[in-house]
């Protein structure tokens, strides 16, 4: 452990590490993109939908002082008054309510997809402790924070300035206006700086994004013992590993063993090869291979085969051919029909000989 804790995490984040981390809610995510889209629908809300919600409000308005006023309230008709005032209350404001709430939802799937989880809100004692506290904010993270902070209030400070002063001459002309012209031109001076406003926060969000998916792909990384440590827990130990690989080996031997008995010939190397064949006419398309086996395991399937009965028949190309091309329990190649079929001749009429 030691040794690990001076390893440099130099390996990306494998699939498993990346899952535990979006279960405990630890994603690259940009709180301040997801104020500024909201900022911007609220914004496009309000020039598209602006005069929608005067209208709908300046009538609400007018419905409450006029008729509201004069209007006998009791507990009969109190209720028909709030649902009809709800109701024109909810009109106007819905668009923009769904816009913004349509805003969040975009920019948050597009952040981080699909993601529940409580692990953020569990209770932790460091959040508790002041000290705990003091330390986030001056260290570097929350200095990097702090000077974000003051660069947009800088930022900001410097676009109203640079606005104020394109629309100083506009604004010394207020003198001669109307009230209702100085709303006018004051609402789209305000609704411009604001758009730009948005679009430079915009700009920033998105660098601030970029930089926490990088921040969060850094503390993703591995040490190379973190990784080897994980794919042991994902496929075991290795020795592990080889000893159930050693048990099915053994387990399909002895299957292959046991199979010999009914096998109709061997065919043999003489010595450093056997390959136990089956065919049955009648349920066999072609013939099988029932067992094989090189040098220690083919004097095995020989001395198998004598027990049993088998005959044995030396054909070093055929056994050479059948042990490299045919996997156990497979059928022969169509390339192998004619010298299988010859050796597979002279043992069934050996075995008639026999009968008679």
């Amino acid at each position: 452990m030691a040794e690990e804790s001076f390893q440099e995490k130099t390996e990306d984040a494998t699939p498993k590490r990346r899952e535990e981390s979006r279960e405990k809610g630890q994603v690259a995510r940009s709180t301040e993109l997801s104020s500024v889209a909201i900022l911007a629908a609220g914004l496009l809300a309000l020039s598209s939908l602006g005069s929608y919600m005067f209208e709908h409000l300046s009538g609400f308005m007018a419905d409450i002082l006029s008729e509201g006023v004069h209007a006998e309230l009791n507990e009969v008709n109190i209720f028909g008054f709030a649902m009809g005032w709800g109701k024109d209350y909810v009109t106007a404001i819905a668009p923009m309510v769904l816009l913004l709430f349509a805003a969040a939802l975009g920019v948050n799937y597009a952040q981080v997809g699909v993601l529940f989880t409580a692990k953020p809100l569990e209770p932790k004692a460091e959040r508790l402790s002041p000290w705990s506290g003091l330390k986030r904010i001056v260290s570097p993270r929350g200095l990097v924070e702090l000077s974000k902070g003051l660069f947009k209030i800088g930022a900001v400070a410097y676009l109203t300035y640079l606005t104020i002063v394109a629309e100083t001459d506009l604004m010394i002309a207020f003198i001669d206006m109307s009230i209702g012209q100085i709303l006018t031109i004051s609402g789209d001076i305000i609704l411009g700086l604001a758009f730009r406003i948005t679009l430079l926060l915009l700009v920033m969000a998105i660098l601030d994004y970029a930089f926490q998916r990088f921040d969060h792909e850094k503390k993703l990384r591995m040490t190379k013992q973190e990784v080897k440590e994980e794919m042991k827990q994902q496929e075991g130990d290795p020795q592990i590993r080889q000893r159930v690989r050693a048990l099915q080996r053994e387990m399909s031997q002895r299957r292959m063993m046991d199979d010999i008995a009914s096998a109709d010939v061997v065919v043999t190397n003489p010595t450093h090869v056997a390959v136990a064949l089956k065919y049955d006419p009648e349920t066999m398309p072609a013939p099988k291979i029932l067992a094989k086996g090189q040098r220690l395991i083919a004097q095995k399937i020989k001395e198998l085969a004598r027990e049993a009965g088998v005959p044995l028949v030396e054909n070093k190309p055929l056994a050479r051919a059948l042990f490299k091309a045919v996997k156990i329990g497979d059928e022969i190649p169509e390339d192998l029909f004619k010298a299988v079929a010859q050796v597979l001749a002279f043992v069934f009429q050996l075995k008639r000989k026999r009968a008679v």
